[in-house]
């Protein structure tokens, strides 16, 4: 595998339909509601750079974009998918992180939120310093909550007042939670143990 994650430009426009389409398939496989957004959404997200896109050559493998909240004083990271031959190879970590970093490069002060069901994406957000909160410390702007309207489980949600669903809600607070230096993610170098022979001791005849 040879895959490289980019932060987007103008240069990876030509892909915006081929993102809409993985995304909606991967949520259809999971059985999952999904915010859908069309192609000229996501060219938008390019563009702008507020989104990171994995290839291997040219062929498309991965996708996350930057979406704004309550005057961009909440950030969450949407669209995170993986095309289906490239999954379980820790690629959905690396772009789990490069638009966690993203994010906090472009807008420093906010809060970065989740809410998902997926035990996978728990244990992301959870090691880059997430956590779980009640859904009233999230933003409070209809424009997120409309994106649960495709959800199975958006009754229970709209019954519960917004305030309560399936999904937990997972927050990330620079203010008060410490900086991720080092990628959770990384691999770690085990230094080999050289065993040294004792040399051997001199007797006196």
């Amino acid at each position: 595998m040879n895959v490289e994650i980019h932060i987007a430009n103008s240069n990876f426009i030509g892909y915006a339909q081929e993102i809409c389409d993985l995304i909606y398939e991967s949520a259809q496989a999971r059985g999952t509601g999904i915010a859908k957004r069309s192609a000229e959404y996501v060219a938008e997200k390019i563009e702008a750079g507020k989104a990171v896109i994995a290839l291997d050559g040219d062929k498309l493998v991965g996708f996350s974009y930057i979406e704004t909240f309550s005057h961009k004083r909440f950030v969450a990271n949407s669209g995170l998918v993986v095309h289906p031959d490239y999954r379980n190879q820790g690629l959905a970590k690396r772009i789990k992180r490069k638009i966690f970093d993203l994010s906090r490069r472009l807008y420093p002060n906010a809060k970065i939120f989740s809410i998902t069901t997926g035990l996978a994406v728990m244990k992301m957000n959870t090691e880059l310093g997430f956590k779980p909160v009640t859904f009233s410390e999230l933003t409070d702007d209809e424009e997120f909550w409309k994106g649960c309207q495709g959800c199975r489980n958006y009754d229970i949600l709209q019954r519960n007042n917004y305030k309560m669903c399936l999904c937990t809600g997972l927050l990330y607070d620079s203010k008060t939670q410490p900086v991720v230096q080092a990628s959770p993610f990384a691999k770690k170098v085990v230094k080999p143990v050289i065993k040294r022979r004792k040399a051997n001791k001199m007797f006196k005849k």
